[in-house]
């Protein structure tokens, strides 16, 4: 990624500001993605999918790249056309809302999924398809869940089945970047609903509701996306085949970055190596937690 990249220019934000007020750093993040400009989003979106390997795992850092890949999916509905925002931190709710505003008069909810590249298994529980659902509620038509193409199972998944169950839209990051790509927008005599109620039409096909209820049916999203955007799918696939371009360059760069850190440590001293040990076990945290445990006990004696 190059030093204009705008993706690489809001991860270094998320770096300096992830330690302070999270609101306050929600509201710089929220700045920077409302104003970049379209190619800067189109940039951004390609890559917000795959958490860099730089932002540590499960940190302050993490969350709030979590709530940008929010903040992202809501300004790209918003350029196709729907009115739409992040919502704020709440417990047990979706992330986003999006509704029509050209008189077609549905309303959907969204989740935004990232992963890393270094993350391999995953299972329905990291993709919350029936969370999702009941997260719609009775006021929202629709649901929509957004996560990187290839990191959804590529053949067979529970996913899938409880997509069609609960009519729950498997979009991709890649699907959202070519229809910004193609300038894609939700008109007064164009609909994008077929799109986002995609999985109830294909539970109506029996064959794929029944027996193969669990398969992976991104390809048919493919054929419909592609004609959303108007072209055919020997230019959709083309296009695709880009972004898998794209991954492997990304997955070489997120390697670059774990073989820079195998030669810090092998720079390490055995004091420095040690206490790197100790924090990543986190054991002195653990004898803190059995500690505060027993204290408890001890006034209750």
């Amino acid at each position: 990624m190059g030093k204009n990249n705008m993706f690489l220019k809001m991860v270094q934000l998320i770096h300096t500001i992830s330690k302070g007020d999270f609101k306050e750093a929600v509201k710089k993040i929220r700045e920077l993605v409302d104003n970049v400009n379209y190619d800067d989003l189109c940039e951004i979106t390609k890559n917000i999918g795959m958490i860099p390997e730089n932002i540590e795992h499960d940190s302050s850092e993490e969350k709030m790249y979590s709530k940008a890949s929010d903040i992202i999916l809501a300004r790209c509905f918003r350029e196709l056309g729907l009115a739409a925002r992040a919502l704020d931190e709440r417990a047990d709710s979706a992330d986003i809302l999006a509704e029509s505003i050209r008189g077609y008069n549905y309303s959907l909810v969204a989740d935004a999924k990232c992963f890393r590249l270094s993350r391999t298994a995953k299972n329905q529980k990291d993709f919350k398809v029936s969370n999702l659902s009941d997260w719609r509620g009775s006021e929202n038509e629709y649901a929509v869940l957004v996560a990187p193409y290839f990191q959804y199972p590529q053949t067979k998944s529970q996913i899938y089945s409880k997509a069609l169950e609960h009519n729950v839209c498997l979009l991709t990051w890649e699907h959202l970047s070519l229809l910004l790509k193609y300038n894609v927008k939700e008109t007064e005599i164009f609909s994008l609903e077929s799109l986002w109620n995609a999985s109830q039409m294909m539970a109506r096909d029996k064959k794929l509701a029944y027996a193969n209820a669990q398969m992976c049916f991104l390809p048919k999203m493919d054929e419909l996306i592609a004609k959303k955007i108007g072209i055919d799918m020997p230019r959709y696939h083309q296009d695709l085949e880009k972004y898998k371009t794209f991954i492997l360059y990304r997955g070489r760069c997120e390697i670059g970055f774990w073989e820079k850190e195998i030669e810090k440590i092998k720079e390490y001293s055995r004091e420095k190596a040690i206490e790197e040990l100790i924090a990543a076990k986190k054991l002195n945290e653990k004898i803190g937690a059995i500690k505060g445990y027993l204290s408890k006990l001890k006034t209750q004696e």
